[in-house]
């Protein structure tokens, strides 16, 4: 028995050395920067102020937030509304969007035995993967449900998006979500030597109080400033 746990041990470390190091053959092939693959380097930057308009969409209602965040600001006052649908935001406006923005947590890390090439073309490289959400992180515990699509685009040889797509219905917080798309769109900064965030798209599919409704919402960023 354990000559065969240990027989099954090694074969899986075999298959997931593979799957990941096929994807490093397309990157060395295509001269990508494999520092891509790791999360932290796609995340928004801590030390930049920048802006946000965010919409929000239901089958009932739209709502329209434009904020902007400042790291170099206490840390209970580094998001400011600035207008609401069109009209000056109000302190409660204000401090109902910072008590919903995610705290700060470390990034997930990907599951190297879930790598795969998903399509590869004379101008693309699509690779897929899942990932770990960290375990202090209970809001994003549903992202272990998720298969995330890199888009690369050959000829500059930078990443265009990231698709994050639920593989089966999601519990997020009060939510239970039947369809979870989540397009996040990035920029190559020459200057920064880094990626922005240009936008976020959410399309998913929720039940509340057993209610489904469709939910979109999308986050555009703006005024990169390093602070």
């Amino acid at each position: 028995m354990k000559l065969l746990l240990a027989l099954f041990m090694v074969l899986s470390t075999i298959g997931v050395s593979a799957q990941k190091n096929a994807v490093l053959d397309a990157f060395a092939k295509h001269n990508i920067d494999t520092g891509v693959l790791n999360p932290e380097n796609l995340q928004l930057p801590k030390n930049y102020a920048y802006e946000l308009q965010q919409t929000t969409i239901t089958s009932a209602s739209q709502k329209v937030i434009r904020a902007q965040f400042d790291p170099s600001l206490p840390k209970e006052e580094q998001w400011t509304v600035l207008t609401v649908d069109g009209k000056s935001a109000s302190r409660s406006d204000t401090n109902s969007f910072r008590k919903n923005q995610k705290k700060e947590q470390p990034a997930a890390q990907t599951d190297d035995a879930t790598y795969r090439i998903e399509k590869e073309t004379p101008g693309q490289l699509v690779i897929s993967y899942k990932q770990n959400p960290n375990p202090s992180d209970k809001d994003a515990a549903f992202m272990r449900d998720c298969r995330m699509y890199m888009t690369i685009n050959l000829k500059t040889k930078r990443v265009e998006q990231v698709q994050a797509i639920n593989e089966k219905p999601l519990k997020i917080k009060m939510l239970n979500a039947e369809k979870f798309d989540l397009t996040i769109k990035y920029s190559w900064n020459e200057q920064a030597k880094r990626y922005f965030t240009t936008t976020e798209n959410l399309d998913m599919m929720a039940k509340f109080l057993g209610q489904a409704t469709p939910v979109q919402t999308l986050s555009e960023y703006s005024n990169y400033n390093k602070r």
